[in-house]
């Protein structure tokens, strides 16, 4: 089941999708033109923790000219960072390198503390699509990021479905992609990342607690170009939808 949070007539509302078109309260089909999206999440009892992985796969790395981390290299975000579907998001002026980053999020589904690999699928609600946008003129180093890199208002849309964790047989094999203004530029699969899902589960939650509607955006492979405002940038992932995205 794919699941959208979308405004229609004024109205903030949960939608599933139901061939090509939204399936909204009351049993009312609207086509997805007509709403605006937001990312697919409910609002959180609590401050969303938000957790983006950088270099988390080895062939990203090594465009960057960076070395492949020997354990997870983690930037927090706010949660106004987050936009959805079909939204722009603003190049700052002045700035020589912004590029996408398409990433398989995944959506804490009950509070995770001290969890076992073994274990870790147990704790998952379901997955979405990140594109997480970063401006190369911000950062410093690879351990030490500027703030300003990823986390900007409007600077990560999310969506346009959340899929529940049931109807993702394998999160690690999913292919993924971009294309900007059309043209192929990222290609790349889950099963190259670095430190996979259960890994990154095991791992937080041995040093902090996670809860329920928090986040972890896996990281992307190589193919990343810069963008220009006009661009529109889609990124894609096998089974969860593509998520489209406009540079302003």
């Amino acid at each position: 089941m794919k699941l959208a949070r979308v405004i229609y007539q004024g109205v903030t509302q949960n939608a599933e999708e139901r061939d090509g078109q939204l399936l909204l309260a009351g049993a009312r089909l609207v086509p997805c033109d007509a709403v605006t999206w937001l990312p697919p999440l409910n609002p959180a009892p609590q401050p969303r923790t938000i957790l983006a992985l950088g270099l988390n796969y080895a062939d990203h790395a090594k465009e960057l000219a960076f070395k492949a981390p020997e354990e997870p290299l983690v930037f927090l975000k706010g949660e106004n960072a987050l936009t959805g579907h079909r939204q722009v998001t603003r190049r700052p002026e002045g700035v020589d390198f912004m590029h996408y980053e398409c990433e398989l999020t995944v959506v804490i589904g009950r509070t995770a503390k001290n969890v076992k690999r073994d274990d870790a699928y147990g704790f998952i609600a379901g997955y979405t699509v990140a594109n997480d946008y970063a401006i190369r003129d911000y950062l410093e180093n690879w351990y030490r990021p500027n703030f300003r890199v990823k986390n900007r208002d409007g600077a990560t849309p999310l969506g346009p479905w959340f899929v529940e964790a049931a109807d993702v047989p394998n999160p690690m094999a999913l292919a993924l992609q971009t294309t900007v203004n059309g043209k192929l530029t990222q290609s790349g699969n889950t099963r190259d990342m670095i430190f996979d899902v259960p890994y990154l589960i095991e791992y937080f939650s041995s040093f902090m607690t996670l809860r329920p509607g928090d986040l972890i955006l896996t990281g992307t492979p190589d193919g990343v170009v810069d963008c220009r405002p006009g661009d529109v940038v889609v990124t894609e992932i096998e089974g969860l939808g593509a998520l489209m995205n406009t540079i302003g």
